[in-house]
């Protein structure tokens, strides 16, 4: 893969919240490489892994209408850090 998409950093935060159902977010540019993506991360962890179709407008653009899937965990690819992920961190939230 030309990107570094930080499949291992996925990984382990796969693991790391035992998410059994995951959604991968692609902005458009990348949306041609996502399932090299799903298939390299479903070959370390036992997840089901969706793609969001949708449009993505940026970090802020979360995927609506997931509830009925019940998914675990949402990655965000291509997006840069929230100006205040820091912050968070720093108060112990996620």
């Amino acid at each position: 893969m030309e990107y570094d998409l930080e499949i291992n950093r996925v990984i382990e935060e796969i693991k790391k919240n035992k998410a059994k159902r995951v959604c991968l977010q692609f902005p458009d540019g990348l949306k041609p490489i996502a399932t090299k993506v799903v298939d390299e991360i479903k070959s370390k962890v036992d997840a089901d892994i969706f793609i969001w179709a949708g449009s993505c407008y940026g970090s802020c653009d979360v995927p609506v209408g997931l509830e009925n899937l019940k998914i675990d965990l949402i990655v965000q690819f291509g997006h840069t850090r929230w100006p205040f992920d820091a912050k968070l961190k720093e108060h112990n939230f996620k």
